[in-house]
């Protein structure tokens, strides 16, 4: 199986340290990008004059980040040729019913409250590299 992109667009350091150590203890290759901010996440994204060879093949998605929100990422995303139909994960701390409609309202695949239990996330994160990177398939 091919090594494939997942974007990390997360801008807590404790929340990125799970996420990157329950992906990289998982059973799914792949190579994770980290970004901090919404900004940052568009730059990498479309940034340089990037083409849809770098598009990645799943997009980790928080919602409260700086400079400009998940729920903008989300939009922009859905909103161009090459992103479109990249698998967007919504991971968010947030049990606010009005993030989970408007993440599925912008286009996620998907809305994953994040855990505090370590052993939980973890559990949750190998099941969505598994599905998302090994099972799931999706026209570039």
């Amino acid at each position: 199986m091919s090594e494939k992109t997942v974007l990390l667009v997360e801008d807590n350091p404790d929340d990125e340290a799970l996420t990157l150590n329950a992906f990289d203890n998982g059973p799914v290759p792949h190579l994770m990008v980290v970004v901090r901010d919404g900004a940052e996440a568009l730059d990498y994204l479309f940034g340089n004059g990037r083409d849809a060879a770098a598009v990645p093949s799943l997009i980790l998605l928080d919602l409260k980040l700086p400079k400009i929100s998940g729920l903008e990422v989300l939009e922009r995303v859905r909103a161009d040729p090459r992103t479109r139909l990249v698998p967007v994960v919504v991971l968010s701390s947030s049990d606010e019913p009005d993030d989970m409609f408007n993440s599925y309202r912008l286009g996620a695949n998907s809305y994953v409250r994040k855990s505090i239990d370590f052993d939980q996330f973890a559990r949750g994160m190998h099941m969505l590299a598994e599905y998302w990177l090994q099972l799931n398939e999706y026209v570039r």
